[in-house]
């Protein structure tokens, strides 16, 4: 897999294992460094085959719908003893900035390594999270709204969808 189509690729299943969007990923600077990351820890070879078997049900689940689609890499890529912790960290790192040390079980398995432990990707990525978009909050010191933006609760926003989400009203002309 070419460089361009693994980072290509590492996004789509980073956007579908976060359910934000591409665009929303690339907006935070962090593509490079997260799959630097997982390649440092993880290893080349586990991402490419998380990647492939990921490509393989893009391939496969192209038409199918979102319900069958999401259970479809649940099985084969979450539910792997090999690519699911490695997903799972994937998905963490995107919304914390922290790579978390690999069960014991799976370094007990496939091979500790001792670059293998929990750590915060670097000052960016703490900043970058994508929990402080998801929770509609501000990391604390680090971005506007600025000083006493933390005196307020944070407002969770809607998402589409959303079955508590208030009705919106209907502004058709009679």
């Amino acid at each position: 897999m070419s460089d361009p189509a693994r980072l290509q690729n590492f996004l789509d299943f980073s956007a579908e294992a976060t359910a934000f969007t591409v665009f929303d990923l690339q907006g935070t600077g962090m593509v490079g460094d997260y799959m630097k990351t997982v390649d440092d820890v993880a290893g080349p070879a586990v991402l490419n085959a998380l990647l492939e078997a990921y490509g393989k049900i893009s391939a496969i689940a192209s038409g199918a719908s979102p319900a069958d689609r999401k259970a479809q890499i649940s099985r084969e890529i979450m539910g792997d003893t090999k690519l699911g912790p490695i997903a799972r960290n994937i998905i963490k790192l995107w919304y914390t900035g922290t790579w978390n040390k690999l069960p014991h079980s799976w370094s007990e398995r496939f091979g500790p390594d001792l670059r293998d432990r929990t750590f915060v990707v670097s000052p960016s990525a703490y900043i970058e999270g994508l929990l402080w978009k998801a929770i509609g909050a501000h990391p604390a010191g680090a971005k506007a709204p600025g000083y006493g933006s933390w005196a307020f609760a944070p407002r969770i926003p809607d998402f589409e969808g959303d079955p508590a989400a208030p009705a919106q009203p209907n502004h058709a002309s009679v």
